[in-house]
């Protein structure tokens, strides 16, 4: 029935009669249910169980609530989404077939940047190419025809008191498309419809019905009546994220202040994980700037610098460190021989010397322009001169805090200009990396064009390590050449291995041996430490992005300092934290899997502050602050909530028409929304103030006091660090706790026969698509046997392709059999018939078990 084509990776079917068969069946019966409304429930109303308690209402209908993570509207659902749904889908499933009155809803999900960053794409190329692309010159198609693979962070991790979160969605990202119009004539869009996609609006019109078309192809037991867009297209659910908002400002739990967050220039906002195109759960990371003060330029430096930097002013070689207790102990500053520098001036008395792309960072910390003219453009910030790090080589600098006041600058050839300031200074008696390479210069001098000694000041211990190795408090000496036996500065894995034992067992096991915390745990002295330094004007905060991070506009974004609305998060606010973390490990929440259960707990951990304002895209206005918008991660945490009674207030998905009730968006008040989900009682004041019936405002409390809490969450594991960590924050903020989440399912990431899914390498299969070639039934089988847990799953097309034969067979055989008027019929066989009873309950108890523990 099938055979495999060339070196495509998907499968191709002949002989699909047996399939069109079945498709048709699948589509009557698709009709049906839709027209028979048979996914559509509601609480028992006011009149069928007068002032029952919640506990009544699910003894004598008993509910399930489910949903999942409400897709993004741009683009069509593929089968990595429908495998999320599935999960969703199955127990939707399962719980109607106990007689559970069950909730399945979806909304749209269009907040934030990638829509609009998408349409202002459309707006430039239409300008360049015409309105329906017609000057676009297909020679051009040859610098778009190669993809290339996201770039992924495979550096050794500095800061271990960091928590890092990986996103494997992230990696597996491709770039193919040169220009947004070829991305999305990919997408069956046509070439005259595209330049309609320049109005970011026409997204949330064109890609909502899509999404509902091909879930209802796909069987989904979803109650459309519930459907909506998020953002202020919908007013009924803006009225939702202000009254959100609202409440948790009052409650201290958004803040305004200055942080540190990922930043993109070009667009002037912060980017947050939706907002980006690579680099999704990578956090700033903060440095301690050391301010080395140059004392006497090499020959060849002062050549250039001569006549740059005004008397009376100074130069400063200005590495950045992780490790600030350590700078007792340096003995020369390093850069890399072939990486440019320039000398930036930072005030009329200070100038820096470091890469542009330090500088760059530093321009949106309260250096070179204050945050009210942050640049858009990096020709904005230029240096005084610029030269490579070889001629710097042989530069006497003043160490701050070293026992060796005056150290020189010299070459390590394995400076990365992309991490830090692309100046490092060295400590040989905590660093292996710098043990080995101040070896080697002293080894070869004549090499590096140094003089011997230069690489020879001694190495004092300075923390003293509590271990049984026998290292002598001068622990990278130990690794490096008794331990590893590392040879060269060049042996990168073993040095990461050993640099990964220093750091550990400096910061938990080490205590100062030198300084004024002198006798203090490294765990104590570091802040200390660098506080002191910064004080003294020794040093400044330096922060950049923990990996590369590149917004929806094709901008590679940098850390900012700026003040911004941001949700409270984490040590900040312990008892709301330890709230949410005490009832994650409650019996009263299920995660199903170790795994995430152990992330969410990492994730409480490191969780800090975030921000929940930006100034473009789209979606709801901050209610106190209008020139600000939501972002997408915030205005998602608590939706779930508005499904219960979103067909009450209209009648489709942008609230255009007036629901089950006639209720105006302007009447949804705050107060109004703290009624419905149980955080106040009724008072004639709340009709006299909003014009809603008090049966009404009753009703609508009935709603989501029976159907909530959510049964079960189902979404990906990529939004662990984020969506669904918020989810649980705020419901603790915002609802009793009787209406918490139960439980949240995550799974990972979807292969397609067996490889990850590319467009580029033909390898991808949206929902449509799949359903259209093996069969609604036949698709559903195999996202069945794809996998479960939070692995990696594999869509296989020959599990799906083998279905289609036994699923026929089996509907052959169902036929054949209630049309055989030769089988017995009449009374039961005592003894045959209640077999085969046994056998089929034996049966439905083991399918029953299986998908409780579902």
């Amino acid at each position: 029935m099938a055979a495999e084509g060339g070196s495509d990776p998907m499968l191709k079917l002949e002989n699909t009669e047996k399939r069109d068969v079945l498709i048709k069946l699948e589509e009557k019966y698709q009709r049906k249910w839709q027209d028979s409304k048979v996914f559509e429930f509601d609480a028992p109303t006011l009149s069928e169980m007068p002032g029952a308690t919640q506990q009544e209402m699910h003894k004598k209908h008993p509910k399930a609530y489910v949903n999942f993570a409400f897709p993004y509207m741009n683009g069509s659902l593929h089968v990595g989404h429908t495998f999320t749904v599935s999960k969703a889908e199955f127990t939707a499933g399962f719980n109607r077939m106990q007689g559970k009155r069950t909730l399945f809803p979806l909304g749209y999900h269009c907040t934030g940047m990638p829509i609009k960053a998408c349409a202002d794409k459309l707006v430039a190329e239409v300008a360049r190419f015409g309105q329906n692309f017609e000057n676009y010159e297909e020679e051009e198609a040859a610098s778009a025809a190669d993809y290339i693979p996201a770039p992924t962070q495979a550096q050794t991790k500095e800061d271990i008191t960091k928590f890092t979160a990986t996103k494997g969605k992230a990696n597996a990202k491709t770039i193919k498309a040169k220009y947004q119009f070829q991305i999305m004539l990919s997408q069956n869009i046509s070439k005259s419809e595209l330049h309609k996609f320049s109005d970011p609006l026409y997204w949330l019109e064109y890609f909502p019905p899509l999404c509902k078309q091909d879930l209802i192809r796909f069987g989904a037991r979803i109650d459309w009546r519930r459907q909506f867009v998020t953002t202020d297209a919908n007013p009924y659910f803006d009225t939702f994220v202000r009254w959100q908002m609202n409440r948790l400002h009052e409650q201290s739990k958004i803040q305004f202040g200055s942080r540190y967050t990922i930043y993109s220039p070009k667009d002037g906002q912060p980017c947050m994980d939706h907002d980006r195109d690579e680099g999704e759960a990578i956090l700033p990371q903060e440095y301690t700037a050391l301010k080395l003060k140059v004392k006497e330029w090499a020959p060849k430096a002062a050549e250039i610098v001569n006549g740059k930097i005004p008397e009376g002013a100074d130069a400063f070689f200005v590495p950045a460190t992780l490790r600030p207790e350590t700078m007792y102990g340096q003995t020369c500053c390093f850069v890399g021989p072939s990486i440019t520098y320039g000398l930036f001036k930072a005030s009329e008395k200070e100038y820096f010397v470091f890469t542009k792309r330090a500088a760059w960072n530093l321009a949106f910390q309260g250096h070179f322009f204050d945050s009210d003219h942050f640049p858009r453009k990096a020709d904005a910030l230029q240096p005084i001169v610029e030269f490579l790090g070889s001629v710097a080589i042989g530069t006497v600098v003043n160490a701050p805090l070293s026992v060796h006041k005056d150290v020189r600058i010299l070459p390590m050839e394995t400076v990365l200009a992309t991490k830090g300031t692309g100046v490092v200074t060295s400590v040989p008696s905590d660093s292996p990396d710098d043990f080995a390479t101040v070896r080697d210069l002293a080894k070869k001098p004549d090499y590096y064009g140094i003089q011997k000694e230069w690489a020879e000041l001694e190495i004092l211990p300075i923390i003293r390590i509590k271990t049984d190795e026998p290292h002598k408090n001068i622990i990278a000496k130990y690794l490096v050449e008794e331990k590893y036996k590392i040879q060269s500065p060049k042996d990168t894995t073993a040095l990461a291995k050993a640099k990964d034992d220093a750091y550990k067992d400096g910061y938990y096991k080490g205590e100062m041996m030198i300084g004024d915390y002198k006798g203090q745990p490294v765990e104590v002295a570091k802040p200390k430490v660098r506080e002191s330094l910064i004080k003294s004007g020794q040093a400044f905060a330096y922060a950049e992005p923990a990996g590369r991070v590149i917004s929806r506009s094709g901008d590679e974004c940098v850390v900012a300092y700026l003040g911004q609305w941001f949700m409270n998060y984490g040590d900040q606010d312990p008892e709301w934290r330890d709230s949410v973390l005490d009832y994650l490990k409650s019996p009263a929440f299920e995660a199903y899997t170790p795994e995430t259960e152990h992330a969410f707990e990492g994730v409480i951990g490191w969780l800090n502050r975030w921000a929940c304002a930006r100034s473009f895209g789209l979606g709801s206005r901050l209610p106190w602050d209008k020139k600000f918008l939501v972002e997408s991660l915030s205005d998602s945490t608590i939706y779930m909530a508005y499904y219960t009674v979103a067909h009450f207030l209209h009648g489709d998905l942008f609230g255009k028409t007036h629901g089950i009730f006639n209720i105006k968006a302007e009447q949804m008040t705050d107060n109004v929304w703290d009624y419905i989900v149980m955080r106040t009682e009724y008072d004639d004041k709340l009709t006299k103030e909003s014009g809603i019936p008090k049966v009404e405002l009753e009703t609508l409390r009935r709603q989501l006091e029976y159907w909530y809490p959510f049964d079960m969450r189902v979404s990906g594991k990529d939004l662990l660090p984020n969506h669904l960590t918020f989810c649980l924050y705020v419901h603790a903020a915002l609802f009793p706790k009787k209406l918490w989440p139960r439980s949240i399912r995550c799974n990972g990431h979807l292969l397609l026969n067996g490889a990850k899914m590319s467009k580029s390498k033909g390898n991808f299969l949206t929902l449509n698509d799949a359903c259209k070639k093996f069969g609604t039934d036949a698709t559903r089988v195999a996202l069945a046997d794809a996998g479960d847990g939070v692995d990696d799953a594999n869509f296989d097309e020959t599990v799906a392709n083998s279905s289609i034969l036994r699923l026929y067979t089996l509907k052959e055989w169902c036929e054949e059999v209630v049309n055989d008027k030769s089988l017995r019929d009449g009374e039961a066989n005592d003894f045959f018939d209640q077999l085969f009873n046994n056998e089929i309950n034996q049966l439905v108890h083991e399918a029953y078990r299986h998908y409780e523990a579902f």
